[in-house]
């Protein structure tokens, strides 16, 4: 296998191995060094995963109404990543919701114990996902899923190009994240993401992808005010949040 190629291989499976449960094969190795440079990929995991979701719904459509359909779907989304980014917004509204001051609010993102602020906003954002895509036609359902994975990680991404980790302690998890992006990598990651979008009505798309970073924005002005950039758990907020807002934006009707 070319080097180049191998190597690139393992960037990728690096990100799959992090981000999913998903199998990877044996030679692929566990350094952190590997794991910094697999942001290009984030994307990638987001397809792989919409994929699962994407076909479960078609095959679980067969069978059962739409509603049971879509709750199974976002189930095996949930499944195949270990529920690793709703575990992120649960922690991180815990922190901002509960901390006044940098070093309370980490201190709080830190603790594996959830609180009222975080499974309020986790059921509410679950809901939210499932109500937003029983609402899409049943044509856009499994190109929404691998779409609005793609690009919410994107979004995690583009955080990660523009913002600093926060994080001092070498032991926290996503420590091996903390290198920012370079451009190069951003372009190959909003490359991959914006792939599935063409595959989705042309008009609807645009106040999906606005929605999705508007919502990333937000968030990003939001964190650097309180902790000064972010965290693992802060990119898994961003995920869940944009991938939110992607639905929405495709449902979004303008008035008039």
């Amino acid at each position: 296998m070319n080097p180049l190629v191998r190597q690139e291989l393992e960037y990728f499976f690096g990100a799959l191995r992090f981000f999913t449960r998903l199998p990877v094969p044996d030679w692929v190795g566990h350094g952190a060094g590997q794991l910094s440079r697999a942001s290009r990929y984030f994307p990638a995991v987001g397809l792989l995963v919409g994929l699962i979701g994407g076909l479960v719904w078609l095959i679980a459509s067969l069978f059962w109404p739409k509603t049971l359909a879509i709750l199974l779907a976002i189930s095996a989304t949930v499944w195949a990543t270990g529920a690793f980014h709703e575990d992120g917004l649960s922690d991180m509204t815990d922190g901002f919701g509960s901390g006044w001051e940098k070093s309370h609010i980490l201190e709080i993102m830190k603790d594996s114990r959830v609180g009222s602020f975080g499974v309020v906003v986790l059921v509410l954002t679950l809901l939210g996902r499932f109500m937003a895509l029983v609402e899409l036609p049943d044509t856009w359902v499994f190109m929404a899923f691998v779409a609005g994975h793609a690009v919410s990680r994107f979004c995690a991404a583009a955080l990660m190009f523009a913002m600093d980790y926060v994080r001092e302690d070498a032991d926290a998890k996503s420590r091996p994240l903390a290198s920012r992006i370079s451009p190069l990598e951003l372009d190959i990651a909003g490359g991959t993401a914006l792939l599935p979008c063409l595959l989705l009505p042309f008009w609807n798309l645009p106040m999906a992808l606005l929605l999705a970073g508007a919502v990333t924005w937000s968030l990003a002005r939001f964190y650097k005010r309180w902790i000064g950039g972010y965290t693992g758990d802060c990119l898994g907020a961003v995920q869940q949040a944009a991938e939110l807002a992607f639905y929405l934006g495709l449902l979004a009707r303008l008035p008039g």
